[in-house]
């Protein structure tokens, strides 16, 4: 059976479900399907259940892309406080935990309700556990064959995410599309994922799993101060999963646990001040008892800070201020919250998300090189090259 849609869209996450949205309120004639029997799971999982929606500080310096200026476009035609309009037109109550990241007060399930409602409202039909499994261009359309039979569009917009997470149905379907129209592709890989360390560092780490402190974590010119948070398979909280998406094999990471703090002025005042006090004692005035006591343990130092040699204090001021690890890799894509790299945005229009030298084809979200930090970031890339695709299709 054939009939005619003028857009589909397959992929119904958040950049999808946006495009759809957009597309039906302008009178389109949208068909939405994914393949999974649950809609927008990555929404539904997304910050402990909660939906780390936006966040307020969004700006382009905050997306990694082959090209940095791509995202400017879509990121100014549909901001950050368009999408916190949205949602406090649907009351859904939210609120900022720090670093402007807004979540929902109740369950991500709202964000998903909310979505769905506005694509009822616009029209659109949404079919889930709809799988695309051949798609042809002929005479300015779009045939895309599905287990539900074969359907027709003037536009067809790629929103199928990247390949994190793929318990949850992630696929390199999008990918495999681009390649198809000869759409170039940026090599993937994992982004805001753990680290992995080797055997003598995990014995560090293990024996102060579950401890977490504020931490500067830098690589080659790129920093960022966050939690870090000692686990047994070795480090990871924000500050990790940031760096991860800079950080490449081979490269060192450096460690600031104290970054408040110049721990060589510190030491060399409180031998002064203090001469009697144990150096773990010392060390406890900034850094955890146990974190004091594993940092003194690893250098083989201990005693009074009065007895201990300027270079053993500087040994310690060094394994505090700027400890050097050089990770072996990491989690991969099961443990990912998104994938770096993805279609070539030279190949793309950045006002409108469409392939320059193939019309009506869209490529939004998270299979396309644009890549945010962690904190609501690339939710909002989802809303943002959604909404802009969707007033051109």
């Amino acid at each position: 059976m054939k009939s005619s849609y003028d857009v589909i869209v397959i992929g119904a996450g958040a950049a999808g479900m946006m495009c759809a949205i957009e597309a039906g309120k302008r009178g389109r004639r949208v068909w939405l399907i994914d393949h999974s029997k649950k809609i927008a799971e990555k929404i539904r999982i997304s910050g402990g259940g909660r939906c780390n929606f936006t966040n307020i500080h969004t700006r382009p310096e905050t997306f990694l892309s082959g090209n940095k200026h791509f995202c400017k476009s879509a990121l100014a035609q549909y901001t950050q406080q368009d999408f916190i309009e949205l949602v406090k037109k649907h009351d859904i109550a939210f609120h900022e935990k720090k670093l402007g990241q807004l979540f929902c007060d109740v369950s991500a399930q709202q964000i998903i309700d909310m979505l769905l409602s506005e694509c009822e409202a616009a029209g659109v039909k949404l079919d889930m556990e709809t799988s695309a499994q051949g798609i042809e261009a002929h005479d300015g359309a779009y045939r895309v064959k599905t287990n539900r039979g074969t359907q027709e569009s003037s536009s067809l917009v790629i929103a199928t995410g990247g390949l994190s997470i793929p318990k949850i149905g992630a696929t390199k379907f999008g990918y495999d599309v681009a390649k198809q129209f000869g759409v170039k592709i940026v090599e993937t890989r994992p982004a805001l994922v753990p680290l992995t360390f080797q055997a003598s560092l995990l014995e560090y780490c293990s024996a102060l799993s579950g401890l977490s402190v504020e931490a500067k974590v830098s690589c080659e010119k790129t920093s960022f101060s966050e939690g870090l948070l000692f686990t047994h398979r070795g480090l990871s909280g924000p500050s990790i999963l940031q760096i991860s998406s800079y950080w490449r094999e081979g490269l060192k990471i450096i460690i600031n646990l104290a970054p408040d703090i110049d721990m060589r002025s510190f030491l060399t005042q409180q031998k002064i001040a203090n001469p009697k006090q144990d150096i773990q004692t010392v060390l406890s005035k900034h850094l955890p008892k146990n974190l004091a006591i594993s940092v003194c343990e690893s250098q083989n130092i201990t005693g009074r800070i009065a007895e201990l040699s300027h270079a053993k204090l500087e040994t310690l001021a060094t394994a505090i201020n700027d400890w050097r690890i050089k990770p072996a890799g990491t989690e991969g894509y099961r443990k990912a919250e998104v994938t770096l790299g993805g279609v070539d945005t030279d190949e793309l229009s950045s006002k409108t998300m469409e392939v320059k030298k193939q019309p009506g084809l869209y490529f939004i979200g998270e299979v396309v090189d644009v890549t945010g930090h962690l904190g609501g970031f690339n939710f909002q890339w989802a809303w943002s090259s959604g909404y802009v695709s969707g007033q051109y299709v």
